[in-house]
């Protein structure tokens, strides 16, 4: 037998589901009597193994390594699977089978791949404030607002960040979506077609965007945070529906293991950023512009009604757009922990 996927000892096994015994109890006391279902447990295997890329928050747990010492105390091995340069092939990963997780990013993907048949679910989401996410365009290219797009090509990931900040850019000022060109690109295609003119614009989310600022000299043409006023994508923790059902044990310490990392990084912003760009190799120049962002992690279960409702809207309003290609009801692909 593989001792990557082995069943766990009884002892270690006893321990956990004791332990969880009382997290039950608990979990049963809700506001006006009412008894909240108990949480389940198990797990399949000591080891999991998790999708990284060159930026976002699994970089910075995989680099400090404390998340992989938290794990270890729960009897658990952490395998990095990666790097992954967007959401997409991170979720094709699991899908194949070759992680257990996908790296953390945007929402958007993750409910495409789901309408596509992949069987997949959220186990916990994050927002990171400010947004920085982007449309823009180099120094001198004329292409200064909105409107100056028109006639023009912008790089967009498909169905991801880059194409639903382009489609509410758009809509905000007006603009016909069909007199701009829609370059689909995937990150490591766009940064080298936008640095060569190839494209004349790019939207794109950090360190990406922030790269292309410092080292193409190029400006922001629309910003999230800034003009966007209100949220459409999150970044969302993706697993299969399988992995869940049979490892709600290993779901939980990675929810917890990327909640505790978040917390650090909110708290250590310049250590965190020269954690990744020790990693990724960029300039100082697009450090220090991230590490001025001081940018703050919030989580939400998949339990938290408030943010569920906030992120069905959401997803309404892509579909509306046909970002999405179909309405889709968020809580169908939910982990049940």
């Amino acid at each position: 037998m593989n001792p990557d996927h082995s069943k766990p000892a009884l002892a270690r096994r006893a321990f956990i589901e004791a332990g969880l015994g009382g997290l039950a109890t608990l979990a049963s006391l809700v506001p006006g009597g009412a008894r909240a279902a108990a949480p389940r447990s198990g797990r399949s295997t000591d080891t999991v193994r998790l999708g990284w890329g060159h930026g976002g928050l699994p970089l910075v747990a995989r680099l400090r390594g404390e998340f992989e010492k938290r794990l270890a105390r729960e009897g658990l091995r952490v395998q990095w699977v990666g790097p992954f340069p967007n959401h997409a092939p991170s979720l094709q990963a699991v899908t194949g089978g070759s992680a257990d997780f996908a790296f953390g990013g945007s929402t958007t993907p993750a409910l495409a791949a789901m309408l596509a048949g992949s069987p997949l679910v959220f186990t916990q989401f994050s927002v990171t404030d400010p947004r920085s996410t982007a449309i823009i365009a180099r120094d001198g290219s004329g292409i200064d607002k909105v409107t100056d797009l028109v006639g023009k090509s912008v790089a967009v990931n498909r169905s991801g960040l880059g194409e639903f900040l382009l489609v509410a850019a758009l809509e905000k000022h007006g603009v016909d979506r069909s007199k701009v060109r829609f370059v689909y690109l995937n990150p490591p295609d766009a940064g080298p077609a936008f640095a060569q003119g190839k494209v004349d614009a790019w939207s794109m989310w950090s360190p990406g965007v922030d790269i292309a600022r410092a080292d193409y000299k190029a400006h922001d043409v629309f910003l999230e945070g800034r003009d966007l006023p209100f949220y459409i994508d999150f970044n969302s923790y993706v697993t299969s529906r399988r992995f869940a059902e049979e490892n709600p044990d290993i779901v939980r310490a990675v929810n917890a293991g990327y909640a505790a990392e978040g917390q650090w990084i909110s708290e250590n912003t310049e250590e965190a950023e020269r954690l990744a760009q020790k990693e990724a190799g960029y300039s100082d120049a697009a450090r220090e512009a991230q590490a001025r962002l001081k940018r703050h992690w919030t989580f939400h279960g998949v339990e938290d009604g408030a943010f569920l409702q906030q992120f069905q809207q959401a997803a309404d309003w892509l579909t509306t757009r046909q970002v999405l290609p179909q309405k889709v009801q968020v809580r169908d692909y939910l982990a049940r922990l």
